[in-house]
């Protein structure tokens, strides 16, 4: 498959990563080329990490690297791509810009994906005149490490299309939740509840903020406490 990754920052380089260790052919598109070019870099360090570590062999590695190709031309970049994964900034306006940009490129039946991790999916899809082909792919930071892959499903979302992104992301080795499109979706709304939960036991006084993201990262094997977490976000 042909996938084509909008925004070469954190999360649009690891997408680019991991697709391309799946075996797809990935273009990485940004408005500025030395972000692309920092982005490969990121992606180089990563791969060169994961031979250190006995994860990654040195095959494979030069396979990953030699399917990923830097595409600053953004009508280049998607005109012939199968899927198309826009990870800009959370700012609905610039993500419904890119995705009207990419549907007068892109085949007629290129899905369009955002990695969005809270913005309505149904809105963003509502630029679009076949809004049919959106779907939201929420991954997780970084994505070459994180197993979970939100697939967000649009009121206009085709079962075609949400079959397609379900093949894909398990393709990838992740693992898939598939969510109606709703305010923060599953992972992000259960996050929030969580994240105001530790500030309301720090603020009247239960345990310090310290001893509140111990108890969550010992006790229920929490990568990282929910005010560590809401700090970083």
């Amino acid at each position: 498959m042909q996938v084509t990754v909008i925004g070469a920052g954190s999360m649009g380089h690891g997408i680019a990563q991991v697709s391309a260790m799946a075996g797809h052919d990935v273009r990485l598109n940004d408005v500025d080329e030395d972000r692309i070019a920092a982005g490969i870099e990121g992606i180089e360090d990563d791969l060169a990490g994961g031979v250190e570590r006995g994860k990654v062999t040195e095959d494979e590695r030069d396979a990953t690297l030699d399917r990923i190709e830097a595409a600053p031309d953004l009508d280049a970049a998607v005109s012939d791509a199968d899927l198309v994964v826009e990870a800009v900034p959370e700012d609905m306006d610039l993500k419904k810009n890119v995705f009207t940009d990419v549907e007068a490129a892109a085949p007629e039946d290129a899905i369009i994906g955002s990695n969005t991790s809270s913005l309505s999916v149904t809105e963003l899809a509502s630029a679009l005149e076949r809004p049919e082909r959106v779907v939201g792919l929420h991954f997780f930071n970084p994505p070459h490490i994180m197993d979970l892959v939100e697939i967000v499903i649009a009121e206009q979302t085709s079962e075609a299309v949400e079959e397609t992104a379900v093949e894909y992301v398990e393709g990838l080795g992740k693992e898939a939740v598939v969510v109606r499109d709703s305010a923060g979706f599953a992972s992000s709304r259960l996050g929030v509840a969580l994240g105001l939960e530790a500030i309301r036991m720090v603020e009247s006084g239960v345990a310090s903020v310290e001893d509140i993201d111990t108890a969550m990262e010992e006790g229920y094997s929490h990568p990282m406490g929910p005010l560590k977490l809401t700090d970083l976000v």
